[in-house]
């Protein structure tokens, strides 16, 4: 067993389980899941870029760990796949072998192949077990813990889906050094987040260790990830379902998910966590914009974001301010068409508003968008 092997418990309400951090655990996954779920009749759901990978050994740890194997289904890579035509295609091929209430799906892959395969586990004979093996550091940090699972819509980004929480997660830290720089990045602003949210001494951590985490350092990675899942599983555990203070998760969110929905989900164009990133600079502007925050603090978090190689301003396009206005009036927070938004008094110090009078975030967005 991996000596650097790093155990978070994340119990709500209807379910425990743990995350397990560490390196290799892809090739001690058969083993794992046994030790935390005894064995089982697993299926596999990962998509073509991470198949090349990680798909044969997976099933090798499986094998011979003595869990029976039903046959692996390879989906396309990118996030054109959260759509209702391949939660369609999905459920057909999950069916065409003939899933019971005994089989546990496993997610193998980046937040796109968690978010839709944890939504077909949460509907397929009203709710089957799953695994979450993220592969990517945005989804090792963020999206395969605490249970949000789902698609997008013409409606917006993730606005349909359901709470269903895995029964493990397996972050295996080797599976990063096959990622490509770009995906890297978006996944750090996630891990950034979590110190601008509540911890400013995180953030003072990720400055000066950003470098190393970018490039491979083994133990600035496991703690970064330690750090954001342990996080995020305190946050998960107080509100389950984004009532109340689960929502800080969102800081930046909301403008993000925007130009992702303008961008038409297009990962050649824009990257969730390169959303993320300018969304959380425009957060921290519209707080200062609002007299919230110090400048030098919204500056500071630019600067980083800069210096690490992420966005800080949507690319050169056409955008248009009231299609961006209506997706963020769309967003799942938002109530009776008033927009509710993450904003900040400076850096670990976010908080939740609203009924956010929209004037100010037109504004900020005609500033953004011809910058």
């Amino acid at each position: 067993m991996n000596h650097a092997l790093v155990p978070i418990a994340l119990k709500t309400p209807d379910r425990a389980y743990t995350i397990l951090i560490g390196e290799a655990l892809i090739a001690q996954a058969g083993a794992l899941i046994a030790q935390e779920c005894g064995p089982k009749r697993l299926l596999i759901v990962t998509d073509e870029n991470v198949a090349g990978f990680y798909l044969a050994p997976l099933e090798s740890s499986l094998k011979e760990a003595g869990h029976t194997l039903l046959p692996s289904i390879v989906l396309p890579a990118g996030e054109k796949i959260k759509s209702f035509d391949f939660l369609q295609e999905l459920m057909a091929r999950l069916f065409d072998r003939a899933v019971d209430r005994g089989v546990t799906l496993i997610a193998l892959g980046g937040g796109v192949i968690g978010d839709l395969t944890g939504f077909a586990a949460s509907i397929t004979l009203r709710g089957i077990d799953f695994i979450q093996i993220p592969t990517t550091l945005l989804a090792q940090v963020d999206s395969s813990v605490g249970g949000k699972t789902g698609i997008n819509s013409a409606f917006g980004k993730n606005t349909i889906g359901t709470f269903y929480q895995p029964r493990l997660v397996l972050a295996d830290t080797k599976a990063l050094e096959t990622l490509p720089r770009r995906q890297l990045l978006a996944g750090y602003a996630e891990v950034v987040k979590y110190g601008l949210i509540q911890d400013a001494a995180f953030f003072a951590w990720c400055s000066e260790n950003a470098h190393a985490l970018l490039a491979g350092e083994g133990a600035a990675r496991i703690t970064a990830i330690q750090k954001s899942c342990a996080y995020k599983a305190a946050l998960v555990a107080q509100d389950e379902r984004e009532a109340g203070s689960r929502a800080l998760l969102n800081l930046g969110h909301t403008f993000g998910h925007a130009l992702e929905a303008e961008a038409g989900y297009d990962n050649e164009a824009l990257l969730h966590g390169e959303a993320v990133a300018i969304g959380t600079i425009m957060a921290f502007d519209l707080s200062v914009a609002m007299g919230l925050s110090p400048a030098a603090e919204a500056h500071a978090v630019r600067e980083h974001f800069m210096q690490a190689g992420l966005p800080t301003a949507p690319a050169a396009k056409t955008y248009d301010v009231d299609q961006l206005m209506a997706f963020m009036a769309q967003d799942k927070k938002a109530k009776a068409g008033q927009l509710t938004l993450i904003l900040t008094r400076g850096i670990g110090k976010a908080f939740v508003t609203a009924n956010v009078d929209p004037a100010p975030v037109r504004a900020l967005w005609e500033q953004v968008v011809k910058s």
